[in-house]
């Protein structure tokens, strides 16, 4: 599509959205399960609207780790949003980008005429990511279970030292790659050594999005695109937990590598996040807008998703944003702002250098010319994951609501979001402000 094409078929339109406040997992559970957290910001996201929830066509919500008790977590937190039976509601999960994949499937069903009123989005509750036995011992109460008789009980008791239960954390067997066996943090790793990049640069990245992130809280901007939490103790969660006013290079320095205690760059100070959150976009056609009354704040277009090595999973938003500036034909200069995930800070730093690279951009991805250098105001502009935090399942919800949210402030048209996404993948999607698109 042309860059000056206002081909409405292309375009759904984003009328709201609302997350929660963003908050630390600090070595035990949130008070907030994951449809918690969904409902309390879909219920205040609804109540504002100018139509009945009952009136969607789907919910759609991203989340990577719902628990058992939250089996398709989009229909349980449907039906306690008071959505009411006869709307459906599908969870869907692309690790990282699963919030993302949710907007994109909701501007996908409508844009196929499927659907003109979905409220999409993403949750996760990592705090509460639970521990799983080993396979031995699963196996050994199996046994115990099927067993009959006190002898044959004794003989399988004789076997309980071979098989002694081993808990694990399922949150951290999931941020590994199941094919590489390495970790995020390793694959972070692989890119800082590929790209060169220093210690002090990636400190220096996380203490610039700290700053941002406080700057925006204290400006009110933050506070403006989500909810006010409370807890049955009556404890409120007003703010994201993670932006820290004190952060300085030098506290960073003195934080030891997490992913390779030798030789390592990567730390906990210079990583996204482990955080709980939810985020929600409303998203609606042109004929639903009309019928409503509604007032958009933006319109998006069907996101890009590209594929690359596992080991290089951190570059999958370079490969992304560039299938997605030629499918708009635009180039980086046409892009007023970015927001890209802060899964690490050598993520984002080995992005910058991979699209100004001529030879990473005409080896991996067939370019001519590389894609250009994004300049330092443009991108993640009010800080990152790495401040803000990184609740996996719904990061890409939070990443497109507040670049609407941004372009709208700043007055300017156009804006990329993209995530990297573990096992090799990258997404982008366009966002456009719908008071300055043509």
């Amino acid at each position: 599509m042309n860059k000056n094409s206002s081909n409405q078929a292309q375009w759904v339109y984003l009328v709201d959205g609302i997350r929660t406040p963003f908050l630390k997992a600090r070595g035990r559970a949130n008070p907030f399960s994951a449809a918690d957290l969904a409902v309390a910001a879909g219920r205040s996201l609804l109540i504002r609207q100018k139509f009945d929830a009952s009136q969607l066509d789907e919910v759609i919500l991203g989340c990577v780790m719902p628990s058992p008790e939250e089996t398709n977590i989009a229909r349980v937190a449907a039906l306690r949003m008071g959505c009411g039976p006869g709307v459906p509601a599908q969870t869907v999960q692309r690790n990282c980008a699963s919030g993302l994949q949710a907007v994109d499937t909701a501007v996908r069903t409508i844009l196929s005429g499927q659907g003109d009123l979905i409220l999409a989005g993403g949750v996760e509750a990592m705090s509460h990511a639970p521990l799983q036995l080993n396979a031995s011992f699963v196996d050994w109460m199996a046994q115990w279970r099927i067993r009959r008789g006190w002898r044959s009980k004794m003989e399988l008791m004789a076997t309980l030292p071979r098989c002694l239960p081993r808990p694990f954390s399922v949150l951290l067997k999931g941020l590994q790659d199941p094919i590489l066996g390495l970790s995020m943090g390793q694959t972070a790793e692989h890119l800082a050594h590929r790209f060169g990049i220093k210690r002090e640069e990636m400190d220096a990245h996380a203490v610039e999005s700290h700053r941002r992130a406080v700057l925006a809280q204290e400006a009110g901007w933050l506070k403006e695109e989500s909810i006010v939490l409370a807890d049955h103790a009556g404890i409120i969660y007003a703010a994201d937990q993670g932006p820290r006013p004190d952060s300085s290079p030098e506290k960073l320095a003195s934080l030891q590598p997490v992913f390779d205690r030798s030789w390592g760059k990567v730390t906990a100070g210079n990583s996204a996040q482990v955080s709980d959150g939810a985020c929600w976009l409303l998203l609606a056609s042109a004929e639903a807008v009309d019928r409503h009354d509604l007032h958009p704040i933006a319109r998006v277009s069907p996101a890009s998703w590209a594929g690359l090595a596992p080991e290089n999973m951190g570059l999958g938003p370079v490969h992304a944003m560039a299938h997605l500036l030629a499918r708009q034909e635009l180039t980086v200069a046409d892009v007023d702002a970015w927001e890209i995930n802060e899964a690490f800070a050598a993520q984002i730093l080995a992005c910058r250098r991979a699209m100004a690279d001529t030879a990473y951009c005409h080896k991996e991805m067939g370019l001519d010319t590389p894609m250009g250098e994004i300049p330092d105001n443009k991108l993640n502009i009010d800080g990152g994951a790495i401040a803000i935090g990184h609740p996996v399942g719904a990061s890409g919800a939070r990443i497109v609501w507040h670049l609407a949210r941004i372009l709208q402030r700043i007055q300017k048209r156009r804006g990329v979001a993209s995530l990297c996404i573990g096992g090799g993948q990258g997404g982008a999607m366009l966002v456009e402000n719908a008071t300055c698109a043509a």
